[in-house]
């Protein structure tokens, strides 16, 4: 008889159900039975993953089936105080095994969205991130910005796409397009588009961090946190911060 802690290990390294298994389901000792409770839980959200995956994937194919080119559109950055707005479109290959488990950006740790943006940049049909400046986030408002900066990551695919989904919002584009309402929850493009475009925009903050450290840019990303506020009375605004934006707008 194998030992509690020879059978914890050999359940923490299987990956699916194996024929040794039919006598660890019975076996009474509480520390095997603690293991084997642990293991089947880990099953259980790993089926949940396949599910939700599958959702989205077929989300997407019903915009016109496995062959189709389906781009998906997200932004990043359109209420911070700082800094671009920053979005992306993506197509995915009709195989996206890989990206079982990519969610919303914000469901995300930083590690897990930053090694889904490697996945996403390496198997996808195509994609393109823009990066639209405070500048004309000032000129435009903040919405048509959005807009314009989602129309020229649309346009930019080296692949043209047969269907747009943009996360709500509708874009000046030719090509049959649909606003979905929450998204990056329901279609697996737009959740792709949502990961580059967020970390992309993390690390322009985190660079932008190293030229204005007093700001704590690495740490709200441009969001009007209780330390932003506190740089921006202390230093005053910088060329990176939106003028167009309050309370930024009242200190010119």
């Amino acid at each position: 008889m194998k030992t509690i802690k020879e059978i914890t290990a050999a359940l923490k390294e299987a990956e699916e159900w194996q024929d040794w298994m039919t006598e660890v389901a019975t076996d009474e000792r509480a520390g095997v039975q603690k293991a084997w409770q642990s293991w089947n839980k880990r099953q259980d959200k790993k089926q949940q993953l396949l599910q939700e995956h599958q959702a989205k994937v077929d989300f997407d194919r019903s915009y016109g089936g496995v062959s189709a080119l389906i781009a998906g559109v997200d932004e990043a950055g359109r209420g911070p105080l700082a800094g671009p707005v920053v979005t992306a479109a993506v197509i995915l290959p009709a195989n996206c095994e890989m990206l079982v488990g990519l969610n919303d950006s914000k469901q995300l740790s930083q590690d897990k969205r930053n090694a889904y943006a490697a996945l996403i940049k390496e198997h996808a049909v195509s994609y393109f991130i823009h990066f639209q400046s405070t500048q004309q986030i000032d000129e435009l408002n903040i919405y048509e910005a959005t807009k314009q900066s989602m129309k020229i990551s649309v346009e930019s695919l080296t692949s043209k796409p047969n269907y747009v989904l943009v996360d709500a919002m509708t874009l000046p584009i030719s090509i049959p397009q649909d606003s979905i309402i929450k998204g990056d929850a329901k279609s697996l493009a737009i959740a792709a588009a949502s990961i580059l475009a967020k970390t992309a925009r993390d690390d322009y903050m985190d660079q932008l961090d190293k030229e204005f450290p007093m700001y704590g840019f690495a740490q709200h990303a441009g969001y009007g946190t209780k330390q932003h506020l506190k740089a921006l009375e202390e230093f005053g605004p910088t060329i990176h911060h939106r003028k167009s934006f309050e309370p930024i707008k009242s200190m010119f």
